[in-house]
C-alpha cells in the first residue's frame, strides 16, 4: 500500500473530492486518535523486522579500534576504469600507507597524520577505512613516487621495454609487447 494509505487508513484523495457522497466525515480527535494507533502498528512491526534480521547481519560484524600512534594502512576506494599505482581493476592495490593515527575523534572516526602530498585530502576517516598494519615492509607502497593531479590521477610512462613477440591468429599477426611501465 502507499504510504499515505498505511499512514491514514484510506486512499489519498484529490481535493476536488474530499468528502464523497454518502461518507461519514470523521472528527479530528478520532481520525488522530487511528491515526496515532495506525503509526504505532507500522513502527511496531518495523521493530520487529529489524530485531529479526539484526542476529543475521551481526554474524559477520566486527567491532574495530585502534589506539592513538598505531601505524595503519588506508583503504583506497577504487573505481571503474580509473588507473591507480601502476595497475587498473582488480590488480590495483587496495590500502596505502602506513599512516599514524594521531586522535580518535568518536567511536567511529580517526584522525590519521597524512604526508604533504596527500594535504588535499581530509585527514578524518571512518574506521572501516583504516587497515592494521602488520610489520611486513613488502607491504608497503609509497605516495611520494607518485605525482597526483588536481582530480587524484596521474600520468604514467613506460620505463622500459622488456620482451616483444609475435602471435599468429587466424591468418593475422598480433604484435606483443612487455612493457615496464613507471
Amino acid at each position: 500500500m502507499a504510504p499515505y494509505e498505511a499512514l491514514y487508513g484510506r486512499k489519498c484523495r484529490t481535493h476536488v473530492c474530499w468528502a464523497e457522497a454518502g461518507q461519514k466525515l470523521l472528527s479530528l480527535p478520532d481520525m488522530l486518535k487511528g491515526t496515532t494507533e495506525k503509526v504505532k502498528l507500522i513502527c511496531d512491526c518495523l521493530k520487529a523486522d529489524t530485531d529479526h534480521q539484526k542476529p543475521y547481519a551481526n554474524l559477520k560484524r566486527e567491532e574495530i579500534e585502534y589506539a592513538v600512534g598505531e601505524k595503519v594502512f588506508l583503504k583506497v576506494s577504487p573505481r571503474k576504469k580509473v588507473m591507480r599505482f601502476g595497475r587498473k581493476g582488480k590488480l590495483c592495490p587496495r590500502f596505502i600507507g602506513t599512516y599514524e593515527i594521531i586522535e580518535r575523534i568518536g567511536p567511529l572516526a580517526y584522525r590519521l597524520c597524512l604526508p604533504s602530498e596527500l594535504k588535499k585530502i581530509h585527514d578524518v576517516f571512518h574506521v572501516s577505512m583504516p587497515q592494521k598494519y602488520r610489520s611486513d615492509l613488502s607491504h608497503v607502497m609509497h605516495v611520494e613516487e607518485i605525482e597526483l593531479n588536481p582530480d587524484l590521477s596521474y600520468d604514467e610512462e613506460p620505463v622500459e621495454i622488456l620482451a616483444m613477440d609475435s602471435k599468429v591468429l587466424r591468418g593475422r599477426s598480433i604484435e606483443l609487447v612487455k612493457v615496464k611501465w613507471q
